[in-house]
């Protein structure tokens, strides 16, 4: 084949496995052999090359997780073309932007939606034109062979933007595929595998660290639309799921289900989590079961992953760039599972990307056994009386109380210390009214230095967060009505 891209993955799995289910859609009742998924994105590469794209075009896609969305990531490849994953809880206005920003000139979509775009040519709903664009292609064979290479591009996967306008990562299929590569080494995934995905496939993770190495070992993707806890324990005994992927407020809502007691888990092998912080607590909860509960640390710029366990990748390389051995440093990674920079932004990649190495914008401790902690952000970190805090260690110190639901940390100015800290907590719905300041501030005693301890605790309902789920701290009010 010419194309070494992923866009070829379909087809090398037909001629290997094809009678293998490569994914179920429960919602829809739909199973699919690795035959019938090449079949289907070969039609579909058909025909999106009648609707004039080329190499080089940008194919978006809008909409919860379902087939369609694997069909035009491995069509789109076919073509040469990147596809341009879109989060379906941004507004019209955000989606234009990255529409107009990618220069996209076809969008897939499930849902209903005004965004547009200059270069917005075709828009193909898929409730009413999609099957109908595929069965318009009839028999296309093999598809299309366009002499794609690793360092093409594959996607453009937009950053959260927590300041500012969202950044487009340019993720090669070179990197897609030593991502997976990664993770088959590290994770040890088999061919076996029976990856539920639940978390939306628009972001870097579900997709890259779990859809497409199980694809890649050639194994079944069970797809679901979005997260429902007993929906999930269920699939897990129906389908016999051997992987799940998911952020620690995921798991935590799996645990506390009535069902989880009785649920039959095992099928499970082990459990991938990310995202945020995960606390202690999180990970006992499944360990107890006896199952492998990893923890993962990455972001859309490295395809995401740099960190398991602690560890880096195997083919990642991971250096902190600290003022002294053995102090916490600046997270910087590098690999080939690293994009090449930012889509339309030289300045921006100039200064991420300058020497190389991907500077994270994390801060990280290694300890004695070489594993890397993180425990905060730079632009996060405050000085406390001549101490550097970095509040995710903070914020995770206080997850262990079982009355905080969530939680987050930020410096404000102090007459004596220069900064102290600010806790901003939501609890749980049992423990709201009735848990005093004290209460959430003094189990850090036993496990935080006294200048790290938040010195104030405001009360909020929610933390800010933004269309990707992510806190946005500028947004917590700063008013200084503890001060």
């Amino acid at each position: 084949m010419k194309n070494q891209g992923i866009g070829s993955w379909t087809a090398r799995r037909a001629r290997r496995t094809p009678g293998r289910t490569a994914v179920i859609h429960p919602a829809t009742g739909t199973t699919l052999t690795y035959r019938q998924l090449h079949e289907r994105v070969c039609r579909l590469a058909a025909g999106l090359r009648g609707l004039g794209v080329r190499r080089g075009d940008r194919v978006a896609y809008l909409g919860p997780n379902h087939p369609s969305f694997l069909e035009t990531l491995f069509a789109a490849g076919l073509l040469g073309a990147a596809l341009v994953p879109l989060n379906t809880r941004l507004t019209d206005a955000e989606l234009s932007y990255q529409l107009g920003d990618s220069g996209t000139g076809v969008l897939i979509h499930g849902q209903p939606t005004a965004a547009d775009a200059p270069a917005l040519h075709h828009r193909i709903p898929l409730e009413t034109e999609y099957e109908a664009l595929l069965a318009d292609a009839g028999d296309s064979g093999e598809g299309p062979d366009e002499p794609v290479t690793g360092e093409d591009l594959a996607m453009i996967m937009y950053t959260s933007g927590t300041t500012g306008r969202p950044k487009g990562a340019e993720l090669t299929h070179a990197n897609l595929t030593w991502n997976s590569l990664n993770v088959l080494v590290d994770h040890d995934l088999a061919a076996d595998e029976v990856t539920l995905l639940t978390a939306p496939l628009f972001h870097t993770a579900a997709l890259n660290m779990n859809c497409l190495p199980t694809l890649l070992k050639g194994g079944t993707v069970v797809i679901e639309p979005g997260f429902d806890p007993g929906r999930v324990l269920d699939l897990i005994e129906r389908h016999r799921v051997t992987l799940l992927f998911g952020v620690p407020t995921m798991y935590d809502a799996l645990a506390a289900h009535p069902a989880y007691g009785t649920a039959d888990l095992s099928s499970v092998r082990s459990l991938m989590c990310g995202g945020a912080p995960v606390p202690e607590a999180t990970a006992r909860a499944w360990q107890k079961l006896g199952l492998s509960f990893v923890e993962g640390y990455g972001m859309t710029e490295a395809s995401p992953g740099v960190l398991l366990s602690g560890i880096p990748h195997f083919f990642t390389d991971v250096r902190l760039d600290s003022p002294a051995p053995g102090e916490p440093g600046e997270i910087t990674v590098h690999g080939p599972n690293v994009v090449r920079g930012y889509w339309g932004l030289p300045e921006a990649t100039a200064s991420a990307f300058g020497d190389g190495w991907f500077r994270t914008g994390d801060i990280g401790q290694e300890d004695a056994e070489g594993r890397v902690r993180i425990v905060g952000r730079a632009k996060d970190m405050f000085i406390s009386g001549g101490e550097n805090v970095y509040p995710a260690e903070v914020e995770s110190a206080l997850r262990e109380n079982p009355a905080i639901a969530d939680c987050a940390v930020i410096g404000v100015p102090d007459a004596k210390w220069g900064e102290v800290g600010r806790a901003f907590v939501v609890l749980t719905q049992e423990a709201r009214g009735g848990v005093a300041e004290e209460e959430i501030l003094a189990p850090l005693t036993t496990r935080l230095a006294k200048y790290k301890i938040p010195k104030s605790v405001v009360l909020l309902d929610a933390l800010p967060r933004n269309a990707s789920g992510k806190l946005v701290k500028s947004r917590l009010p700063r008013t200084d009505q503890k001060d």
